[in-house]
């Protein structure tokens, strides 16, 4: 478990020194849909891992503000907020390592040891034209150790994001 934190540490810190890339000053902000396979490391208390997310086009340095909700079927749900960061690797391939605290109600699910949890994730993803993005992410979970007891979780996923103004636009709204 522990060479897995070290190895998303050192995406994330990488990713911070490749920050220099360009940046895309006319992407959008996204809604973000996400399915796959929670608790995929140990395959003990697996389920599937739905996600919703709103990534804001704003930006602080290099960090940008998202929130989301991620539920899965084995009944266990978890409302976040977090900074992530878009490294561009050329106009089409997208590398976002991020960060983000939580509430996790277990319901049914994966006992992780306490409603506090953190969540970091590696995502890399394909830039269409239309600014959509499609990829695939992995993330761990755990409570950084504030419970008795940190089992933590893995997570992959495939994501699909869209411009919230295509969204919008559907409904005669213009951003």
């Amino acid at each position: 478990m522990a060479h897995l934190r070290t190895l998303a540490g050192g995406i994330v810190l990488s990713a911070l020194a490749l920050a220099c890339a360009p940046a895309q000053a006319d992407d959008p902000d996204f809604i973000t849909f996400a399915g796959g396979w929670f608790d995929m490391n140990r395959q003990k208390d697996e389920a599937a891992e739905f996600r919703l997310e709103y990534r804001s086009d704003k930006k602080l340095l290099l960090f940008k503000p998202f929130g989301g909700v991620m539920a899965t079927s084995g009944g266990a749900s978890y409302y976040y907020a977090g900074i992530l960061i878009d490294v561009f690797l050329g106009r089409r391939v997208v590398a976002t390592p991020s960060f983000a605290p939580g509430y996790y109600a277990r319901g049914s699910g994966y006992n992780l040891g306490h409603a506090i949890e953190f969540r970091s994730q590696f995502e890399l993803a394909y830039r269409f034209d239309d600014r959509s993005r499609l990829g695939v992410s992995f993330g761990h979970m755990s409570n950084a150790g504030i419970g008795d007891k940190n089992p933590g979780t893995e997570s992959l996923m495939l994501n699909y994001s869209i411009p919230l103004s295509s969204i919008t636009g559907l409904f005669g709204g213009n951003r």
